[in-house]
């Protein structure tokens, strides 16, 4: 079974590489691009989805403020690209967010920034994967009906491909990027050429029109109107989510790794806020319509006849590269294709972000050491796998639709932007104070004033966002969110109770007064007579070995048998009267700490090494059990003496695998049970 398994391991995620190879793993730039940058990427491809959608609610007189809308997102996106600049050259760490605002702000804000993060990278998976299964959707009939199904396949697949390294999946997902990019921006410079040659068709839904709800009836005017836009808006700047990856990703880039990340962040910007601006663009000229009547009071009407609730409409992308290439052309496949997968593989922004982050908060005690372990290709597999664990769950909650998970999204990342910039404003207002060199101080002043206007920008995003989709499902974020503070802030005083009972003092350096040594008996076998042999190499005050009478007649059978063979240690006989072996010895060695406080008692138990997975069926567990409670007990020590039955040769090679849990049954069986 370890071979098997130890091949299949092998198979998915390659061989181990040793730990002075770690250098090899880092990141240039074009595949830092694709690794850490797909997310937001990604993000125009269904951000302009959400845009339409929520301005569907108000009929087509809204759809005239979309553009508006855009501008603003994007103007919001670049300002947060340019805080972030500031972000990677003064924090290179990878802390990120985590990082500038524990140093500026406390431990708590950090740890808010901390919690707020890992839920929006959960949700990043979820969404993502959910998304692209839609858009795949539209071109594969067959995955219609099916997308939670083919969402957790492909979030195990991706899983699977980040466990081979960082470097590995960059590499992997590169083209599909790079594809992405090159297959949007072509579309909107040749939809646009078209449009200027009259030459471009209307969009497959121009056809369409849009019923509002019945607040928005008489005309999109009022309060209603402008909390609709604010909807919009919030919606929208779900275009805004990984560009803090890049920040949490910096030491995984070539050097100079600050100006490479800081690049990397730009060209971002430059990409996805004209992807974002040209969507929309060709979205207002095609005449596209874009409603979702399952979960609005807004309806198709076509020739004066209401559409059902659940007609189905390709997504926005979908109909623009329809409209631009043609329906059957080559492009317009690939169109879909490459949006499809990009939207899959933005899922790979949190495996590489979660995983980083999960490793700094374990070091800093806030979650589980595990986390701050490399697996095999030095990649934090433990977090891969926790993040790949949680997406799934949110996806099958949620049936994979993105509509109903975009509600608890961009709240986490917002909440983490405002804080962060605030920490840097602190954090270039007392380097200020110390600083002399005019140039130094014209630097710092100017990044205070961008971090400055960042902190405004997502300060406000992060209001509108609340106030525009707490009771549509972000308050099931910010729930989340506290929990996970509560949860780490509970881990962190337990490592730092168990580091204070760790110190070691005078009581621990002085020599215990006696060791009073205890075999555990139940019959004699070669595990017994070797034990009793290596307890008296230890050289105790005194020895005895120890059995419980649970069948009177075995107890007889033994004690003749010891007393043939001569063995030069007492044998103690403990009545059980109600066929219990644990508590009889656990209040025998009670027993003997309460006569001597200062000595220490040694209890050896007997154990036999078994190999193959089907015996270690045949054997009771009686000794373990006993083991587990010994533990527990002050002043006693605890030695396993194992003696290896011959199928256990077969393991005794296998130095991956150790040995596994269960894989040692111990010999103190009860006397009825016959092994």
């Amino acid at each position: 079974m370890s071979t098997a398994g130890d091949l299949l391991k092998r198979l998915v995620i390659g061989r181990a590489l040793r730990s002075d190879r770690l250098g090899e793993t880092l990141l240039p730039k074009k595949i830092a691009l694709p690794v850490f940058a797909s997310d937001a990427l990604s993000s125009v491809a269904y951000a302009p989805d959400e845009i339409f959608l929520t301005l569907s609610i108000a009929g087509l007189a809204a759809y005239s403020f979309s553009w508006k809308i855009g501008l603003i997102v994007a103007v919001v996106m670049l300002t947060v690209v340019a805080s972030y600049r500031q972000n990677v050259h003064a924090y290179p760490s990878g802390g990120g967010d985590y990082e500038v605002a524990t140093v500026n702000l406390g431990p708590r804000a950090g740890l808010t920034v901390a919690s707020a993060l890992l839920v929006d990278y959960v949700l990043t998976v979820a969404v993502s994967v959910s998304s692209g299964v839609q858009n795949a959707a539209s071109a594969i009939g067959f995955v219609r009906g099916h997308e939670a199904i083919v969402a957790v396949g492909l979030v195990l697949l991706l899983m699977a491909v980040n466990l081979r390294g960082v470097k590995e999946s960059g590499s992997a997902f590169a083209v599909p990027t790079y594809g992405f990019m090159i297959m949007i921006l072509g579309m909107t410079a040749y939809g646009l050429s078209r449009h200027f040659f009259g030459t471009l068709p209307l969009a497959e839904s121009a056809k369409y029109t849009i019923v509002p709800e019945s607040g928005f009836q008489h005309g999109f005017t009022g309060l209603a109107s402008a909390f609709l836009l604010l909807r919009a808006f919030s919606s929208g700047c779900a275009a805004l989510t990984g560009v803090e990856a890049i920040s949490n990703g910096v030491p995984a880039f070539k050097k100079p790794k600050s100006q490479n990340a800081a690049a990397t962040l730009l060209l971002m910007g430059g990409v996805a806020v004209t992807m974002l601006i040209g969507i929309i663009a060709l979205g207002n000229i095609t005449h596209l319509r874009f409603v979702d009547s399952v979960n609005t009071g807004a309806r198709l009407m076509l020739d004066g006849r209401l559409l059902p609730a659940d007609v189905h409409q390709d997504t926005v992308i979908s109909q623009l590269a329809r409209a631009v290439f043609g329906g059957q052309s080559l492009f317009f496949y690939m169109t879909v294709a490459f949006t499809g997968i990009i939207l899959i593989l933005a899922a790979n922004t949190a495996f590489n972000g979660f995983p980083v982050l999960g490793s700094i908060l374990a070091k800093d005690g806030f979650l589980p050491r595990q986390l701050h372990t490399r697996g095999d290709r030095l990649a934090y597999s433990n977090g891969i796998v926790l993040l790949a664990g949680f997406a799934i769950v949110l996806i099958i909650a949620f049936n994979a639709q993105v509509t109903r998970l975009i509600q608890l999204y961009i709240v986490g990342v917002f909440i983490s932007f405002t804080l962060s910039q605030t920490g840097m404003v602190r954090h270039w207002t007392r380097l200020l104070l110390t600083e002399t060199d005019p140039a130094a101080r014209a630097r710092m002043q100017r990044a205070r004033i961008i971090n400055g206007f960042g902190l405004v920008m997502t300060g406000t995003v992060l209001v509108i966002v609340l106030l525009t989709k707490f009771t549509r499902g972000a308050w099931i974020a910010l729930a989340a969110m506290a929990v996970l503070y509560v949860l780490m802030g509970t881990i962190r005083k337990h490592y730092d109770r168990v580091r204070v009972e760790l110190e070691p003092d005078d009581e621990l350096v002085a020599q215990p007064s006696r060791n009073h040594a205890i075999v555990l008996v139940s019959k004699i076998h070669a595990p017994t007579l070797r034990a009793l042999a290596y307890a008296r190499a230890t050289r105790p005050h005194d020895l005895t070995a120890l059995t419980v009478a649970v069948d009177p007649a075995d107890s007889r059978a033994l004690q003749e048998e010891w007393d043939r063979r001569g063995l030069p240690v007492p044998l103690t006989i403990i009545d059980s009267p109600y066929r219990e072996v644990t508590r009889p010895v656990l209040d025998y060695v009670r027993r003997m700490r309460l006569q001597s406080p200062r000595d220490v008692v040694t209890v050896f138990i007997p154990e036999y090494v078994v190999g193959r997975w089907w015996e270690q069926l045949l054997h009771n567990q009686s000794a373990l059990r006993l083991k587990g409670r010994l533990l527990y007990q002050p002043g006693v020590m605890v030695t396993s003496v194992p003696y290896q039955l011959h199928s256990s040769d077969r393991r005794k090679d296998d130095d991956d695998s150790g040995v596994a849990p269960g894989d040692v049954r111990r010999a103190l069986d009860a006397a009825s049970s016959g092994t």
